[in-house]
């Protein structure tokens, strides 16, 4: 549990993680999608394309640096995917996964009958690194003053528990319980952060929409008429994450983005303010850092913001990348200082300069959770992290 609140990293402006593809990249990963090339085929493009996005967003101003994601299909990609223990289902029936999780309700809806999905077969071990390669590819292209402000963005280990729950997502000859399984992905995880530490990595950001799915009433609905208590599945998922990052070193950040679904083209999947999980999960989540979604009304207000405490940061989400329409700054600045009224009213009490203290500003989530991209152009992209950089250099000075 961090004692005192981190910043830099956090920065006052802040983005997600995922970048728009550069045209050369997309178009080669397009080829990939349509078997026309192996993944061998793109690190050329791919080790371009990380060069790319680092200079934007070193020209930008934006000091937290990730590799856009560019290597990957899709944001969780790479941890399941290479866990010994986790086999690739491409055609699980859908009547395998859990229908009142959001994403799951939508694929019913529009007739899906079978999805792909990992599942679990046997022991869990971590046989080969997650994002180790990515870390030193990033870290290459960067200074070396800067290596400690590079930010590797993960999966959480909920990922596809959640879409199975507890009595479909692993073998129950391999492990009894989700404790049991949870604690064997912990080990996993922390070996992969320490590697990573150990490389130079400093900053983490586990990405989680589970926990905004428990926002949502038809979802908290859909688990109680299924005999599910979602109360002790929350709990089982901010276990999840603690143990993963449990005795890391006290200059490794770590942070949680939550959002409500970023598929191809901006599409989102639930809704639902934070009012319900907030108490719980922003005190017993024992991360430095909250990446909140608050873009859009599907968020709710800041009054949640009472029941956040005085030792870690919260970054708000106020930039949305799932449209080109620029945000004014001082609309931004208006929300601001409204996030700040909410923790001032919180408990403890605090000062206003307090309050501004433990916030930052970014987008609601990545521009390109899917290697797609959200309906948005790079120059789109440039001038929401831009504006993010001026409102914070407005507020904070910096």
């Amino acid at each position: 549990m961090p004692s005192s609140i981190h910043l830099r990293p956090p920065f006052r402006a802040e983005h997600i993680g995922s970048l728009i593809r550069p045209a050369a990249l997309f178009q080669k990963r397009q080829m990939l999608e349509d078997g026309k090339c192996t993944k061998h085929d793109l690190k050329g493009t791919e080790d371009e394309a990380i060069r790319h996005v680092v200079n934007l967003q070193r020209e930008i101003g934006i000091k937290t640096i990730t590799d856009g994601e560019v290597t990957r299909g899709v944001f969780f990609e790479g941890v399941f995917d290479k866990l010994e223990g986790m086999i690739y289902i491409p055609n699980r029936p859908i009547s395998t996964f859990k229908p009142y999780i959001p994403h799951v309700a939508i694929m019913m809806k529009m007739g899906v009958t079978e999805s792909d999905t990992f599942y679990c077969t046997g022991k869990i071990k971590r046989v080969k690194p997650f994002y180790v390669e990515d870390f030193l590819r990033l870290k290459s292209v960067v200074p070396p003053e800067d290596v400690k402000f590079i930010k590797v963005t993960i999966c959480s280990p909920s990922w596809f528990h959640q879409r199975h729950g507890s009595d479909l997502t692993y073998d129950l000859s391999v492990y009894e319980n989700d404790d049991a399984y949870f604690n064997d992905l912990a080990v996993a995880y922390r070996a992969e952060i320490k590697e990573l530490y150990d490389l130079g990595c400093r900053h983490i950001q586990f990405d989680d929409p589970t926990f905004c799915y428990f926002c949502n009433d038809d979802m908290i609905s859909g688990m109680e008429a299924a005999g599910v208590d979602h109360e002790a599945l929350l709990d089982t998922y901010i276990r999840a994450i603690n143990i993963c990052i449990q005795d890391r070193p006290s200059d490794l950040i770590v942070g949680v983005h939550m959002c409500r679904g970023n598929f191809k083209g901006g599409i989102h999947f639930s809704e639902g303010g934070y009012t319900r999980i907030a108490k719980k999960v922003f005190n017993s989540l024992n991360v430095d850092t909250f990446y909140l979604e608050y873009d859009t009304e599907r968020a709710g207000d800041f009054g949640p913001l009472k029941h956040f405490p005085p030792n870690k940061v919260a970054v708000l989400g106020l930039v949305t990348t799932k449209k080109p329409e620029l945000e004014s700054a001082e609309e931004l600045k208006a929300r601001i200082f409204e996030a700040a009224e909410a923790l001032m009213g919180g408990s403890p009490r605090r000062s206003k300069a307090e309050a501004l203290n433990q916030l930052c500003i970014s987008t609601q989530c990545g521009f390109a959770s899917v290697w797609e991209g959200n309906p948005v152009t790079e120059e789109d992209e440039r001038k929401k992290l831009s504006l993010l950089v001026e409102v914070s250099k407005q507020i904070w000075g910096e």
